[in-house]
């Protein structure tokens, strides 16, 4: 039926010209009565005169009611594609119709019908002409064929009823469905406009999703990668001159490694699996700030953590923020930093928010200087400005390379009654002292 019905519309002339076909033959029936017979004119019941419905005679008329028949019915071929001209041409055929034939046809339902398309297919500007033109030949046509004998009164309301009714209920029908058209439209373009939004937005969710593995990936990646290679290297100097320390760093480089590929299984569990209720490893916070540093001091390096101030619960999104950019500040110190470079790491709960600051003696300005922007640092921009907060990374004057970041009020305090927050918070405060 689908198919019968797509069919149908990819060829509406075709479907129009069936009522076109139908119309011909009932005016061809009426016409030819029209011209063959006779009209008897009667008065008080009585035979008065005998005349000839056509005013031109016979046989000329004939191509007269051709012309009017086909200026009528083949408009309604063309309807849907040229309604304005095709209503403009069966008005003409109707006016000549009033003019020089004595009765209507049956063809003369073709009006109605290009009335109804005019008002569906075209603004109100054009169609209420039509209904004009339609009502005033009504009258016109009414007064044309009616005797005379008949009253004004009856002549008006055979016009308005007959008529102009139909003609008036035909318009009202074509324009109550144009707006109905246009209001599927709407809702189609709103369907549609909505779905757009909404693959927009799937694909913008999408590319959230990625930078935030490709950060995780990065800071677990790169920091447990540096912290490897650091202990490989002091392993590769003392394998001759002390084996146990060697031991000790090639433990330290499993045990490195291990946690590394945990976080890294941890992640890519959370890619392949759509259960969202997956047993999943805590995310890192403040309070593992010191196993960070002391995993740190344990690849060589010379690391302090300070922490100042009331310790408050920061959202667990917001500890990761501050954890991550611990982490990748001392990554990029071993990285870049040199042989024997320190760091300090400085935790202050200000009354506005939270202050974090990690400071290197090492070489990383000339690194800085010499490469663009990598992941780290970008990354850690954006988890900062997630939560509002500001980031500033660079060189110090006397040498070295700074990392601050500062996390409003609106973040450090979100869960301030929080606890377990509060426990958290405390427990790093305890450790590092």
């Amino acid at each position: 039926m689908s198919a019968v019905y797509g069919w149908l519309s990819r060829h509406p002339r075709l479907v129009d010209g069936v009522p076109a076909a139908l119309l011909l033959l009932l005016g061809i029936g009426t016409g030819l009565g029209s011209i063959t017979g006779r009209a008897q004119v009667t008065q008080g019941g009585q035979v008065t005169s005998v005349a000839p419905i056509s005013t031109f005679g016979t046989r000329p008329a004939l191509a007269l009611l051709v012309l009017i028949l086909l200026g009528l019915a083949v408009p309604v071929v063309f309807r849907r594609t040229y309604p304005v001209q095709a209503f403009t041409v069966a008005a003409a055929a109707g006016a000549l119709q009033v003019a020089f034939i004595t009765r209507p046809l049956g063809t003369d339902l073709s009006i109605l019908i290009l009335l109804y398309t005019l008002a569906a297919y075209r603004p109100r500007r054009s169609s209420v002409p039509g209904l004009c033109v339609c009502l005033v030949g009504a009258f016109v046509a009414v007064v044309r064929w009616v005797p005379g004998q008949t009253g004004l009164l009856q002549k008006v309301l055979l016009a308005g009823v007959i008529f102009s009714g139909t003609a008036l209920v035909a318009w009202v029908l074509g324009d109550s469905m144009q707006y109905r058209r246009a209001y599927l439209t709407s809702l189609e373009d709103r369907a549609a406009r909505l779905e757009r939004e909404r693959d927009q937005q799937a694909q913008i969710a999408t590319a959230a999703e990625r930078a935030r593995i490709a950060r995780e990936l990065h800071d677990v990646v790169a920091h447990n990668v540096s912290v490897m290679v650091v202990q490989a290297d002091g392993a590769a100097y003392a394998l001759r001159t002390d084996p146990e320390r060697a031991g000790q760093a090639l433990a330290a480089i499993s045990l490195t490694g291990r946690k590394a590929l945990a976080e890294m299984r941890r992640l890519l569990g959370v890619l392949r699996s759509g259960d969202e209720r997956a047993e999943l490893a805590p995310l890192p916070g403040l309070d593992q700030l010191r196993e960070l540093v002391d995993q740190a001091r344990h690849a060589g390096m010379s690391v302090s953590l300070t922490l100042d101030g009331r310790p408050r619960p920061l959202p667990a999104g917001a500890e990761l923020a501050a954890y991550r950019v611990v982490q990748e500040s001392l990554t990029n110190t071993r990285k870049h930093g040199g042989l024997g470079a320190a760091a300090e790491v400085i935790l202050r709960f200000e009354p506005d928010g939270l202050l974090l600051q990690v400071t290197d003696d090492g070489l990383g300005a000339a690194a800085a200087a010499a490469e663009e922007p990598g992941h780290g640092l970008t990354g850690m921009r954006e988890r900062i400005e997630m939560y509002g907060g500001t980031i500033l990374a660079g060189p110090l004057p006397g040498g070295g390379y700074q990392v601050t970041a500062r996390l409003p009020e609106a973040a450090a305090g979100a869960a301030a009654g929080a606890a377990a927050g509060a426990a958290a918070g405390q427990r790093a405060l305890d450790g590092a002292a």
